[in-house]
């Protein structure tokens, strides 16, 4: 299904966008019609998320308390579509253009029920609510932004599987194969053309090869990771389809739905089988398509 994000303008967008908020945010608790805005919102910025049919499902906003600090608020998933990675997608439009606005820190007021999809974000705990005295208190919760940081879910996990790569598969570090971004359900990977380059000044097909099997590879280990499940990764066959000459900025994206197997028999010590298909791209033009099987070898 295709996602949009738009900026609500209309009237008809401003009222959909506001109705949601109050919907989610507000009227579980008995607050009154009115309380889902404030004063900030004259000058902040706003997103609405649209499902293919245009039916708001979700909306965040952001606002700049200083210049080197934005505010994440209003987060909100329509209950009925949630664990589909859109809150995701909102952090990482509003994490973007904080970033596009020069901010060099992000905070962002969570509840205990939101407390976890932060941290998995990556936002840091920085000041604990004292919910005995106020049951309704937020925690305060912080990103700091700069070049190493950009990775919108589990950062973590991304860096543990970036010195990975770079220790046991060092060709991956020769080629400059630097993971991008991970949304929970999307993870993408770039290379240096740079160091990939052929006779003909356009990527090795073995680099490009090598760069869709490591995409793959890392999109079963950090779902496997997702799913509190352990194993060794391994390729058992790939092939690719090259339709034409990469030349200028190589990466390579899988999605969730790309993905195809049953993981939960490593629970019973038994190998998963999963089929992985990977796009690779230069710039925004698909120039090679992978179909990757992997074996999870069960631990025993």
């Amino acid at each position: 299904m295709k996602y949009s994000i738009i900026a609500p303008q209309s009237e008809k967008e401003l009222k959909q966008y506001f109705e949601l908020r109050w919907r989610v945010l507000r009227e579980p608790f008995n607050r009154p019609r009115g309380s889902e805005q404030d004063e900030y919102d004259q000058v902040s910025e706003h997103c609405m998320l649209l499902n293919a049919e245009a039916k708001p499902i979700g909306c965040g906003r952001l606002h700049f308390n200083s210049p080197e600090e934005a505010q994440i608020r209003f987060m909100v998933v329509d209950p009925d579509e949630q664990g589909e990675g859109h809150g995701v997608r909102i952090i990482k439009h509003l994490e973007l253009r904080a970033r596009d606005q020069g901010a060099n820190r992000i905070i962002i007021n969570s509840r205990d029920t939101t407390l976890g999809f932060y941290l998995r974000c990556g936002y840091e705990l920085k000041e604990e609510a004292d919910q005995v005295k106020n049951p309704m208190a937020e925690h305060q919760l912080v990103k700091y932004i700069d070049p190493s940081n950009h990775i919108i879910y589990r950062p973590g996990w991304c860096h543990d599987l970036q010195q990975t790569w770079q220790e046991q598969i060092p060709i991956s570090d020769a080629m400059g194969i630097r993971i991008y971004q991970y949304t929970g359900r999307d993870l993408e990977v770039r290379a240096t053309i740079t160091r990939n380059l052929n006779v003909h000044n356009t990527m090795f097909a073995g680099s490009i090869y090598s760069l869709a099997t490591l995409t793959g590879w890392g999109m079963v280990q950090l779902q496997l990771q997702e799913r509190g499940l352990q194993g060794s990764v391994v390729l058992g066959e790939g092939t690719i389809s090259y339709k034409k000459p990469l030349a200028s900025e190589p990466r390579a994206e899988v999605h969730l739905e790309d993905m195809q197997g049953d993981m939960e028999c490593l629970k019973s010590a038994k190998n998963a089988h999963l089929n992985v298909e990977v796009t690779v791209y230069d710039d925004e033009s698909p120039v090679a398509y992978f179909n990757g099987r992997f074996v999870v070898m069960a631990k025993r």
